[in-house]
């Protein structure tokens, strides 16, 4: 068994496991009920909201692109964004979205070391802008908390926020390395990454243009949420789900599991617990979340094979091992297995 596909069984492993165990520890019969009596008024509302949701992310992509100079179409940059939500939710796979994304960026004609940091670059942007929600709604829901939770919630935050300061700063400082250190390969390609990263936060226009549209997919995500919950009769309200999924969504980006499946059903139940959602309506609201997403990506994986009627003719196991030989040719930055 080779390295990706031991990583691939310990994902599985991990979701299987988890969501067995948060399965037997709910009222099945409450469960089903709440599934059967769903308004899929709602789920309807929530499928179009996510939609949408492609669109936004691909500005926030789009906006990384045009601060390290090397902007694609929006339109094109939504449909590889697209595309890539699909390997990452539809598939069983260890390779996920990301190395798709930059292999097609690649194809499009982007250097692959632009293409590579723009995907990088993108998912920090995503994670910044979690932190920047969680920072802005957390005074408004302290209050709601008891006071071990809510010291424990403000260290949380604080680390958050030095974590993310501080690793983005790292980013941009990678370059300053010991110049006898410039024969690697990998050197030169962490200096074209801090290079990048300088370009999009160090000039408050960049940056503050991809944050924005990094916050607004996080609401809109929060949005759907809310729209299940209202179809599933879960009692919460849209300010709730703001607060509480920023800190769901960033675990659920821990490369640990099959697209989130099982870690985020265990921090939803936990999450929403703070507020007395019963556990039975959290986990069935998350399953919801999951199911929601791989409807969603379908579509995407029918427009990535018309994709490949026009080119793109390369496999997933394809896609990467070129991403790979080229990263070795260049000296680019090898990206890690992608969250999802």
């Amino acid at each position: 068994m080779t390295r990706k596909h031991l990583f691939l069984a310990l994902k599985i492993l991990v979701s299987v496991g988890l969501i067995a165990f948060l399965v037997r520890s709910i009222d099945l019969g409450d469960a089903k009920a709440r599934v059967m009596a769903a308004d899929t008024r709602y789920f309807i509302a929530a499928v179009v909201m996510m939609l949408l949701q492609m669109g936004i992310a691909g500005a926030r992509w789009w906006s990384v692109m045009r601060a390290i100079g090397r902007p694609l179409p929006w339109i094109e940059v939504t449909r590889l964004f697209y595309i890539g939500v699909f390997f990452s939710q539809a598939l069983p796979s260890s390779v996920g979205g990301d190395p798709i994304r930059m292999y097609m960026a690649y194809r499009d004609g982007l250097p692959l070391s632009k293409a590579i940091n723009g995907v990088m670059l993108e998912r920090v942007v995503t994670i910044l802008a979690l932190v920047v929600m969680v920072a802005a709604v957390q005074p408004f829901f302290l209050p709601k908390l008891s006071a071990d939770v809510r010291d424990l919630t403000i260290l949380a935050l604080a680390a958050l926020a030095i974590g993310g300061i501080a690793g983005t700063g790292l980013l941009m400082v990678l370059d300053r390395l010991p110049a006898r250190f410039s024969k690697y390969k990998i050197v030169r390609g962490l200096g074209h990454l801090a290079a990048d990263t300088r370009a999009l936060f160090l000039a408050p226009g960049h940056a503050l243009h991809a944050l924005a549209w990094g916050v607004l997919s996080q609401f809109n995500l929060a949005f759907c949420v809310f729209l299940l919950a209202q179809g599933l009769a879960v009692e919460v309200t849209l300010f709730d789900c703001a607060v509480l999924m920023p800190p769901v969504m960033l675990v659920t980006t821990l490369p640990i599991s099959i697209a989130g499946w099982g870690v985020r059903e265990g921090a939803m139940a936990w999450a929403f617990g703070l507020i007395g959602v019963a556990h039975d309506a959290s986990v069935v609201l998350s399953l919801s979340i999951g199911v929601l997403g791989v409807v969603i990506a379908v579509p995407a994986g029918v427009l990535w094979l018309l994709s490949r009627r026009r080119g793109d003719t390369a496999s997933v196991s394809e896609a990467t091992e070129v991403i790979e030989t080229e990263i070795e040719r260049e000296g680019g930055v090898a990206p890690s297995p992608p969250a999802t």
